[in-house]
């Protein structure tokens, strides 16, 4: 008996796994670079309008979804912001290749060359990030990045085989995005992992959309934000947080699996205490925690370097008092990212426990 039991409970989980993998899957699918987030603003317009939810999106971009609180006159957000890593188009040359920079925290050699999609204002078009050929002397500028000089954005180029004609048709000019292509951005199951580009913000809207379906008539209003342009300063969570009076935000992450932080490859979620713009608050985090407890989930603890969240700049700002980052270890941030399922899973289970027992 205790053996079926256990087998119904591991099908269980596997089928909400899988239910979880597949959001996760089209949100990935929805390009959102910062600042051009329509694919994804679309998704989830489409998706909070099936769930008969209460959203609106603000000036800044940022997708709010209201879940009235008994007492309306207290107020906390969650923030998981809807925007990823990419490129900006610099300079356009006369043969149609594109000169690109960073737009956010990426880097050229994790893509590697292969199709991006170039989101111009009237059609998108696909391109290949180049980094040129690789059987050349020391006379051809490439032979160095056969050695040991890292590939950087000066480096690369993407072609379009279009000419400047076609290529202003599409809308294409400087200030245009470039992403990875979406062929190559299926993600992949790995056992109870998922494996993707953009996991970093993806994953986390996933757990804002199954807290949107959970939660109801918590003890204080709770605003679930889809935050906008996180990547370039946290515009959206400041707009928000400006304009709207909170007790707390908690904002949802990545965390990075390194040598250099004693967190495990599991499906405990991660509790920051610091990050690259300041400490957390012990308060709300002692809260979290004995969510978490109430919950049955375990949590590991961590100090961040290179990081910073929608909370951390808000508080660095003075726009709330107390914050947080709740997150879920992952592998290869801001590249091929690979995470545990139960993890982000978790992430909705102690978060949930916690907005209901606000006092």
């Amino acid at each position: 008996m205790q053996v079926l039991c256990a087998l119904y409970y591991l099908i269980l989980l596997m089928l909400d796994y899988q239910q979880l993998f597949q959001t996760i899957s089209e949100l990935v699918l929805s390009h959102s670079p910062s600042g051009v987030e329509k694919e994804v603003d679309d998704y989830l317009r489409d998706r909070l309008a099936t769930l008969n939810l209460d959203f609106q999106q603000d000036q800044a971009g940022n997708i709010i979804i209201k879940i009235p609180g008994q007492n309306q006159d207290r107020a906390i957000a969650i923030t998981a912001h809807k925007d990823e890593i990419g490129a900006i188009i610099k300079e356009i040359t006369p043969d149609g290749c594109l000169l690109i920079r960073k737009l956010g925290g990426s880097f050229p050699w994790v893509y590697g060359e292969g199709v991006v999609d170039i989101l111009g204002n009237h059609a998108t078009i696909p391109g290949i990030l180049s980094f040129g050929s690789r059987h050349v002397s020391h006379e051809s500028p490439q032979k160095v990045l056969q050695e040991d000089t890292p590939v950087t954005w000066q480096d690369a180029w993407v072609e379009t085989k279009c000419n400047l004609q076609e290529l202003t048709a599409a809308g294409i000019r400087p200030g245009t995005r470039v992403v990875v292509g979406k062929h190559r951005k299926h993600p992949i199951r790995l056992k109870n992992h998922i494996a993707s580009y953009t996991l970093d913000n993806k994953a986390s809207v996933a757990i804002l959309l199954s807290l949107a379906e959970r939660l109801k008539n918590p003890p204080v209003t709770v605003y679930l934000v889809a935050s906008a342009k996180e990547e370039v300063g946290a515009v959206g969570a400041l707009y928000f947080s400006q304009n709207q009076p909170l007790e707390a935000m908690i904002a949802l992450e990545i965390c990075p699996l390194s040598s250099e932080y004693p967190l495990e490859d599991s499906a405990a979620p991660v509790l920051l205490a610091q990050d690259a713009y300041g400490i957390y608050d012990e308060g709300l985090n002692a809260e979290i925690a004995q969510a978490a407890q109430n919950a049955s989930v375990l949590l590991q603890h961590a100090v961040l370097s290179g990081f910073g969240s929608d909370a951390s700049i808000a508080m660095k700002f003075g726009h709330v008092a107390r914050g947080a980052c709740l997150s879920f270890p992952t592998q290869n941030t801001h590249g091929y990212e690979i995470a545990h399922l139960g993890a982000i899973a978790n992430c909705v289970e102690i978060l949930e426990a916690y907005c209901n027992s606000i006092s």
